[in-house]
């Protein structure tokens, strides 16, 4: 098994950008998830509400990064002051951040149709993930609660086979944004690994992914009218454990270690869960 692809997206729910190569630290992929969007009240805003999002490219730069969106003037968003800051919401965590200029946000709330803040995760900014799942003080940015989020080329071809056999179409990897795709020949591998290693770095793999709305979204132009994922995950993928309820695809991985991970990087297991996930009995058809 090898790495086929990585990925960060700087802008939570907005594209993401796939990369070569990877530094790894305790929060994952650096850059990864490090700008989010905000109403005026500091909740965090993806694209399960707001489709445009998918339209939104980030470009980094020497000392800021640039936004494009076909059709709009670029932003050049500058680096945020540390004292202008705000209280915002990811889930339910609460977190510091710090708020982009007054022009950047008054042209992305242009863009968007409505008001909008843009923040960062700075070096002020402290956040952990669930201690049940990842262990007490494991940090993280603003990813939805997981340093890092790891998915397989098997276990995609046995979705799509799954939506051809009911002639729904087929989709991308671009559809779950993981940030490790792994190259295997087997469907569903992952859900009895515990740990793997890669370059030397080992990746406990802590909790399942649980799917929304956002997977029927096409990653280019937010559109939900192409093929959707979600019914094959309804027939094959519905967690039987109720401490995560829905359809599963991919795994979060928090890392235990640091260090440089390459696309072709070899992939071995260090550690197995031979139960592998529970999941609902596909019915009889």
């Amino acid at each position: 098994m090898r790495v086929s692809d990585l990925f960060i997206y700087p802008l939570k729910s907005a594209r993401g950008i796939a990369l070569p190569a990877a530094d790894i630290d305790a929060y994952g992929l650096p850059g990864d998830r490090r700008a989010m969007i905000t109403d005026a009240l500091g909740h965090f805003i993806t694209q399960r509400e707001l489709p445009d999002l998918a339209r939104i490219e980030v470009r980094p730069e020497a000392n800021a990064f640039r936004l494009l969106m076909q059709g709009k003037p670029d932003i050049s968003v500058q680096p945020p002051q540390p004292e202008n800051r705000m209280d915002v919401t990811v889930w339910k965590s609460a977190v510091s951040a710090a708020v982009a200029d007054p022009e950047s946000n008054r042209q992305l709330s242009e863009w968007l149709g409505r008001e909008v803040r843009l923040v960062f995760f700075d070096g002020q900014a402290r956040r952990t993930a669930n201690a049940e799942w990842a262990g007490e003080g494991t940090p993280v940015t603003f990813t939805d609660g997981y340093q890092i989020l790891v998915t397989t080329t098997g276990s995609l071809k046995a979705l799509n086979a799954d939506l051809a056999a009911h002639d729904e179409g087929s989709v991308g990897m671009e559809r779950f944004r993981p940030n490790i795709v792994i190259d295997t020949d087997e469907a569903w591998p992952e859900d009895r690994w515990a740990a793997i290693e890669i370059a030397g770095i080992r990746f406990d793999l802590v909790k399942p992914c649980s799917r929304c709305i956002m997977t029927t979204q096409d990653q280019l132009t937010g559109s939900r009218e192409g093929p959707n994922p979600m019914p094959a995950m309804g027939r094959i993928r519905m967690s039987a454990d109720r401490r995560v309820p829905g359809p599963l695809f991919g795994w979060n991985v928090t890392p235990r270690g640091s260090g440089r991970i390459t696309v072709g990087d070899a992939v071995s297991i260090v550690e197995e869960r031979p139960e592998g996930w529970a999941l609902k009995r596909r019915a009889a058809a």
